[in-house]
């Protein structure tokens, strides 16, 4: 009787490694976004010990096939084969390494508060660490992109082309955190910061993807780009982003 209810207990699927604590001597507590599941706690036991079968499976940054145990307060791992080793490149590079713990905590803050677009999150979080792990673009850009498209795909999809307050048609001079991106001298409140043109169309590329565009932009555009995300993301989330401070800017 206790196999079956533990068997009845037991699921399967696909998460990345947002962050571990741990826990007692050998085991940790690993804080995981799944693909079906949203945002996921749980224990695995005996990770690290050197005999264990599947601790370097369970690091930060690393998407694996994970089968589960549903508990009370914290879920159990009982198997984890590896889909995605995307840790071992990002952690050698002490730039990626801060770009991914921004990404991941940014990821863990928006999937607490909006379990139900775990799966988008999921598949947008795993894109950016495979992307940042094999050096497709500045690891910045991949940074900043993340950002923006997470924050859209949890329902603030800030505007660069037409005025986030009105809707009139831009291009428009001033940026507007509260009001959602760029907006409209009618709009515009005071002391709102007005970027230079060629740094909003970077936005407006890092949001759609336009990689082209964004790789070629300049390092003062990609640095005024990078503030106005950083103050869009903390007046969303309400909150400071700690790991977002140790991102190196050129």
């Amino acid at each position: 009787m206790v196999q079956q209810s533990f068997a009845s207990r037991a699921y399967r699927d696909d998460a990345v490694v947002l962050r571990t604590h741990k826990l007692g001597e050998a085991d940790r507590i690993i804080t995981l976004l799944t693909k079906h599941h949203g945002q996921v706690r749980a224990v695995a036991k005996g990770v690290r010990r050197t005999s264990s079968r599947f601790g370097a499976r369970l690091e930060p940054f690393m998407v694996a096939d994970l089968q589960l145990v549903s508990g009370r307060t914290l879920d159990i791992v009982t198997q984890a084969v590896a889909k995605g080793a995307y840790g071992g490149s990002i952690a050698a590079d002490y730039g990626r390494y801060t770009v991914a713990a921004a990404m991941t905590e940014t990821a863990e803050k928006l999937t607490d508060v909006d379990g139900e677009a775990g799966t988008a999150q999921y598949n947008l979080l795993v894109g950016a660490l495979a992307s940042l792990s094999r050096d497709e673009h500045a690891a910045g850009l991949i940074l900043d992109s993340y950002l923006l498209r997470a924050l859209a795909t949890g329902g603030w999809a800030p505007s660069f082309t037409d005025c986030a307050r009105c809707g009139v048609a831009g291009p428009h001079t001033a940026f507007s955190a509260p009001l959602g991106g760029m907006v409209c001298p009618q709009c515009r409140p005071p002391g709102s910061p007005a970027p230079a043109p060629e740094t909003v169309i970077l936005l407006a590329a890092l949001l759609t993807g336009e990689w082209a565009t964004a790789d070629s932009s300049l390092p003062q555009h990609r640095k005024e780009a990078a503030g106005l995300v950083a103050a869009y993301l903390q007046w969303h989330l309400e909150r400071v982003l700690k790991s977002l401070k140790h991102v190196e800017r050129s």
